[in-house]
């Protein structure tokens, strides 16, 4: 059995039957073949930024997505698109465009996980998604470990010069269904593709398109600067400085304490279901969306009384309600335990139901 301690962000002990690293499409056609040996069912790791193992074992064999590559596939007029490795860590993609002076993932700066986990999730921050960039995948399926070969036979494990070709998927924008922290890979294609590279079209620098309107951007780039607001034009650069800054003091470092971020979405709700609560509530936290409006979920939790809260080894994070931590030996059952609690509550104080960005494994 493999430790899964290592590759999970909530830093909790969990044991795998079957644990292969992938770094080439080679090495996943072999890991296939290996797990349909073994009969065993696939599941695929990204960053371990966005899952909760909840039971002690498992008797899968997952697969760690380690396929790196940044490369310009097309140079055009205003933008470049550039085709990503699924493994490249998401911050050092942000890193690159920075560095190369290519707009549209600032915003997005620091968010855990890895590039292929990024489309799943519909990654996003501070008014901008991943879909906002986004142009298409590559990705294999992993459903029967089939794959073709010159000679008409399966795959074998020592015959890997025999391939002639694998059944990559070219899954374009509009086939993804993007919605709010959700995919068709999170519903009817969940854990059946394994996605070996994403490609995403950035701004050049004279068609940088500037979104500070969200959140505590502006006030940030404010007080670095010193410079007033209608005055002063920030970079791409400063913009992430500004982000990275604001989720450092909000967020904690997984490094240093367990934890997958933002344990919840903010919910959805109607016009007229957020005229009711604010009839109740006049200080709810809200932000329009176009067909009704988005709650902040932390204020939800907080005002429920548990931000801070404690529970033996896991709680809430002291200083952002949305978060739930591990302080060291806590269980993903108890988490996930935890996390019902929450919900409980938030339903019964507001009517409001919250839905877990987090995967429970």
């Amino acid at each position: 059995m493999i430790s899964l301690k290592p590759y999970n962000t909530f830093g909790i002990e969990a044991q795998a039957a079957t644990l292969i690293e992938i770094n080439s499409v080679a090495d996943l056609v072999s890991a296939l073949a290996t797990a349909k040996k073994k009969r065993q069912p696939i599941y695929i790791l990204g960053g371990g930024s966005n899952i909760l193992f909840t039971r002690k074992r498992y008797a899968y064999c997952f697969l760690k997505n380690n396929i790196k590559g940044l490369e310009v596939v097309e140079d055009k007029t205003d933008t470049k698109i550039i085709k990503i490795g699924g493994g490249e860590v998401w911050q050092d993609v942000v890193n690159y465009a920075l560095t190369h002076d290519l707009g549209g993932i600032e915003n997005l700066s620091l968010i855990p996980g890895t590039m292929g986990a990024a489309p799943i999730q519909n990654i996003g921050a501070y008014g901008v998604e991943l879909k906002d960039v986004f142009v298409k995948l590559e990705a294999i399926c992993v459903d029967d470990g089939q794959w073709t070969m010159d000679n008409g036979n399966t795959f074998e494990k020592n015959n890997l010069s025999s391939i002639v070709h694998y059944p990559l998927s070219i899954v374009q924008k509009k086939d993804c269904q993007f919605g709010y922290r959700d995919s068709i890979f999170k519903n009817a294609w969940k854990g059946k593709y394994f996605i070996t590279h994403v490609y995403l079209e950035l701004t050049k620098p004279h068609a940088h398109k500037i979104n500070i309107g969200y959140g505590d951007i502006q006030r940030v780039l404010m007080t670095n600067s010193g410079i007033h607001a209608g005055v002063y034009t920030p970079t791409i650069q400063d913009i992430s400085k500004a982000v990275i800054e604001i989720r450092q003091s909000k967020l904690p470092d997984p490094k240093h304490i367990g934890n997958a971020g933002s344990f919840f979405k903010n919910p959805e709700i109607s016009l007229t279901q957020l005229e009711i609560l604010k009839e109740k509530f006049p200080n709810i936290v809200s932000y329009p969306m176009p067909n009704g409006a988005k709650l902040a979920a932390g204020w939800l939790i907080e005002q429920c009384g548990w931000r801070g809260v404690r529970k033996n080894n896991i709680g809430v994070h002291e200083r952002q309600a949305l978060v739930i931590v591990n302080y060291g030996d806590g269980t993903g059952s108890d988490i996930k335990k935890l996390s019902a609690a929450i919900q409980k509550s938030v339903f019964k104080k507001f009517g409001v139901a919250l839905s877990a960005e987090v995967n429970f494994v």
